[in-house]
């Protein structure tokens, strides 16, 4: 089974530039004016147009926003040093919410894309969750 990740943008332009400087990814396809496929990670990322204040389907009554919001579901990015992804992140338009911290799998920051999604930085060190696992 394969994966294909979907984020919705209100700025298609916007979130090419941006995941592209912050995470180094290409283009490979584009739909249109309404989506962009990303490559250069373990699955596709295609980055979707999606008005604010659109609903999903005409059944949820909720709105896109794309101001700071929280979602149960969010991406970590594992990368080989965090201070070097973490600088790139920043410079690409990415908010630190919380700096680097160090824990027994590894280090993490959180930060917010300009398009109010929360994701994570990780870098494994030693042997990664297996050093918390039983």
């Amino acid at each position: 089974m394969d994966f294909l990740v979907n984020i919705d943008v209100d700025n298609l332009d916007a979130a090419v530039a941006f995941h592209t400087r912050a995470f180094e990814l290409r283009v490979g396809r584009r739909f249109g004016n309404d989506g962009v496929e990303l490559l250069g990670g373990p699955a596709p990322i295609y980055l979707l147009a999606k008005p604010a204040g659109s609903t999903a389907t005409p059944q949820v009554r909720d709105r896109r926003d794309y101001r700071r919001h929280w979602t149960p579901l969010h991406l970590d990015w594992v990368v080989d040093d965090l201070d070097v992804a973490l600088v790139r992140a920043v410079a690409a338009g990415a908010r630190v919410e919380q700096a680097p911290a160090t824990h027994a799998w590894g280090r993490i920051a959180l930060l917010a894309d300009p398009f109010g999604h929360g994701f994570c930085l990780l870098q494994f060190l030693g042997r990664g969750y297996d050093e918390i696992s039983g």
